[in-house]
């Protein structure tokens, strides 16, 4: 018989296609979000419709789900925050006692060692839904981009008083990474490093989140300042302008349907990348599993790997915490 390759050779037993696997998907390569709510009741545990499995939690809530999820192995998190009351500037996002800021005290002093990222933007803490300050343009509402960097400032110095390893901006102004930067040197926090949300679409795979976060705009959307789902070029070009400003990781959000955006920032940059997995993503795996339609833990590390294998260093998932107590990763 005439010669061939013979690709099975590599995949003849578990063993063997353990031996050769090129990617890997561990518990260290995760971060799992959690939703902090500002309550009176200690004992606030309220599932997300929307999202099968995920929870918001009061501070006592969330110190008991985090103890058992550091337990399990979580080495990484990442914190929204929930306010009591919104207004037009959203102020409790830098509010010195806001839910976020305790949130991470509480972290940190529980769990020294746990990475803890947190998220600043305004969009949770704004009456409009909005990641920052609202100016009339022309005939339209948008945000104001220079205005809300200052407001940015605030937040992200904020988190860094309360303890943040690190500082994640997610609003997509123009600027903010250097204003960030600026901000968080001037305090004293020259060592604390910025992962930004450099990639962030306008996609429709974020509704789920908006009911967890309860973020949801009030009119309009927020395609003047995400990015459009087409584009692929303006990829790059963002995320070099945030590399001048002096990011330390580069983020693509959502990870998925965006495992070629994720490929070519590996390929044109060499910091941390990170992906998130947004929760459009999560909920319709949970969805499909829920219908007996796939085998969720199959999809579920299929999906992880894919975006691991487009190049991501780094995936924030929903999945984490249950993936990693189940023993799926290690």
């Amino acid at each position: 018989m005439a010669d061939f390759y013979r690709g099975r050779r590599l995949r003849s037993t578990k063993a063997m296609r353990a031996l050769v696997r090129e990617n890997h998907v561990t518990a260290q390569d995760l971060i799992m979000p959690y939703f902090v709510v500002d309550t009176e009741d200690s004992a606030f545990r309220k599932e997300i419709p929307s999202m099968p499995g995920q929870f918001q939690l009061s501070l006592d809530e969330f110190e008991k789900q985090l103890a058992e999820a550091v337990d399990a192995g979580v080495r990484s998190i990442l914190l929204f925050g929930i306010p009591k009351c919104k207004d037009a500037t959203g102020s409790e996002g830098y509010a010195e006692d806001g839910i976020v800021q305790r949130a991470v005290r509480l972290a940190k002093d529980r769990h020294p060692e746990l990475v803890v990222v947190t998220d600043v933007c305004l969009c949770e803490y704004t009456d409009h839904g909005h990641c920052g300050i609202l100016q009339k343009k022309h005939d339209d509402v948008t945000v104001a981009n220079d205005a809300t960097l200052e407001l940015l400032q605030r937040v992200a110095v904020s988190h860094a008083k309360a303890g943040a390893d690190i500082v994640a901006p997610s609003d997509m102004m123009d600027g903010r990474i250097q204003a960030l930067r600026e901000a968080l040197d001037a305090e004293g926090f020259a060592d604390l490093p910025i992962m930004s949300y450099a990639v962030k679409y306008a996609s429709a795979f974020y509704g789920p989140f908006r009911d967890a976060a309860e973020s949801t705009p009030q009119a309009g959307d927020r395609k003047s300042y995400q990015m459009d789902p087409a584009n692929s070029r303006e990829a790059l070009r963002e995320a070099t302008a945030d590399v001048l400003e002096e990011t330390d990781f580069l983020m693509v959000k959502p990870a998925g349907a965006y495992l070629d955006i994720i490929r070519m920032l590996r390929d044109g940059f060499d910091l941390p990348l990170v992906a998130y997995q947004v929760s459009g993503e999560y909920s319709m795996i949970m969805a499909a599993a829920q219908n007996d339609w796939i085998d969720q833990d199959a999809v579920i590390m299929e999906s992880l790997l894919a975006i691991k294998r487009a190049g991501a260093d780094t995936i924030i998932t929903y999945f984490a915490e249950d993936i990693i107590k189940r023993g799926l990763v290690q």
